[in-house]
């Protein structure tokens, strides 16, 4: 009888408007059973969608329930893409079209197809290229883009991709002796909102719960569980410099380990096979089934993979490995005045002070934490674990005074939320200091072209989420 109601309530949501201005098309049988698996709800700043079966079932599912915020996250993406380069957004797609699309794995294409039409759905159109184009913009914008400009003629300044604070600790560490994993991302405040809670389900591979984007089908920011136990996040290696157009993007690479891998030996294979060099990132790795974490350091030229049963790794932006940080990397890693390093320092200090005690509250005050290791003083600025740059009247050599920049959420589990497929989010910053984004501009208005893109923060509580989900 549930099911019925369901299938009757989308049966009548397929022929009005859905966030489009437009008359949505009839549904199939088809069409109409894939929804019914389906479902979206909001809760405390977050949308909670969860999705499952094959590819094609899996996209539908996605682009139908979440078109309207897929299309504005397309629009905010594009004015970034026409303010950075002054190309516009149809030579981008064009683009992605020619160097991304056919290195695109058949599966998650199939996924990606699915979104195309589910959006259709709904009156909403867009092609296979620009979701493309959007669940690779960290590499186009940043990695390709850097490699090709010079040949274009237009202006860029350079992506800045420094982001994201993250540890993960067992055996001695933790207060019981198993994995704690922590992660906050840092980003833009105008870029599109990360703040989807995906739950996959498919129909071949391991159940995902992941901190997503609508229209992604990876994570992008990093932070999943899987029902084989892993647990992961990431955080960018800074001022990475290689790239290779003939491998294969990073985004079907994370999103194929994750789905497929049963191991943390398999997680790293995966990611690491026709390594494209793009969005180069750290990844902090944890195995529930046999308490082991890693740390896989994944440049072009050079990797660095080390796991451990008793202690700690963290990620701050900065390269551990040397032939990393001196051969694909221009970081001087004693500056303290970079947020990088200074974020090192204090995430080493933490993990000193508290052996023995990490856990889930403990996770979640590092996170939330605003001590800068360089002026010597608990202050929100971009050197916090705890980013604010949108505060900071520095410039630390990458980002400019006030910068609209910095922590946008904080996520934690531990082995316990894990083997339940459950882990604790907050949107808005870890520390729950609110963005007023009128305010700002009218305090801020070098960032004139930034209004309408801006979108108010407010303080939002610590939120358990799990598989299964319903509304």
């Amino acid at each position: 009888m549930k099911k019925l109601l369901i299938l009757i309530i989308f049966s009548a949501i397929s022929t009005i408007d859905f966030a489009a201005g437009q008359t949505n098309q009839q549904l199939t049988d088809s069409q109409k059973s894939w929804v019914a698996k389906a479902n979206r709800h909001e809760k405390n700043g977050w949308t909670y969608l969860h999705i499952e079966g094959t590819p094609e079932e899996r996209g539908f599912q996605h682009g139908y329930l979440m078109a309207g915020e897929i299309k504005e996250a397309i629009r905010v993406l594009s004015a970034r893409w026409v303010h950075q380069t002054a190309l516009d957004w149809n030579w981008y797609v064009q683009k992605t079209g020619e160097v991304f699309t056919p290195k695109v794995d058949p599966e998650n294409l199939a996924e990606i197809d699915g979104i195309v039409e589910g959006m259709k759905a709904v009156g909403i159109p867009t092609s296979r290229n620009e979701i493309v184009g959007l669940n690779g913009y960290v590499e186009l914008m940043g990695d390709w883009w850097n490699s090709v400009k010079d040949s274009v003629k237009s202006f860029s300044p350079p992506y800045p991709k420094e982001s994201c604070s993250s540890f993960i600790a067992t055996g001695s560490m933790t207060k019981d002796g198993k994995i704690v994993l922590g992660h906050n991302t840092m980003d833009s405040y105008f870029n599109p909102q990360c703040n989807i809670i995906l739950d996959i389900l498919p129909e071949k591979g391991h159940r995902i719960l992941m901190q997503s984007i609508s229209g992604f089908i990876h994570s992008e920011t990093d932070f999943f569980i899987t029902d084989a136990g892993l647990v992961g996040s990431e955080t960018t290696i800074g001022d990475f410099k290689s790239f290779d157009i003939k491998g294969d993007p990073e985004f079907t690479r994370m999103r194929h380990a994750t789905q497929y891998a049963s191991n943390i030996e398999e997680w790293c294979a995966l990611i690491k096979k026709n390594n494209n060099g793009g969005y180069a990132n750290a990844w902090l790795i944890g195995d529930i089934n046999t308490n082991e974490i890693a740390r896989l350091e994944l440049g072009l030229k050079f990797i660095a993979y080390e796991k451990k049963k008793d202690g700690y790794f963290i990620g701050s932006n900065v390269a551990e490995d040397l032939k990393i940080l001196r051969f694909e990397t221009g970081r001087d890693e004693t500056n303290i005045k970079y947020s990088s390093i200074a974020r090192r320092v204090r995430w080493k200090q933490l993990m000193k002070e508290n052996i023995g005690k990490i856990d889930i509250k403990l996770a979640k005050a590092f996170e939330a934490d605003h001590y800068d290791t360089y002026r010597k003083k608990k202050i929100p600025g971009g050197r916090s674990l705890c980013g604010h740059w949108e505060l900071d009247p520095q410039y630390d050599g990458v980002f400019v005074p006030f910068n609209p920049e910095g922590t946008i959420d904080g996520k934690v589990v531990d082995a316990e939320m894990a083997r339940k497929m459950s882990f604790s989010a907050r949107w808005g910053s870890s520390c729950g200091i609110a963005f007023d984004a009128k305010k700002f501009l009218e305090k801020h208005p070098q960032f004139y072209w930034m209004d309408g893109l801006l979108v108010d923060r407010p303080t939002q509580p610590w939120t358990v989420f799990k598989s299964g989900e319903g509304k």
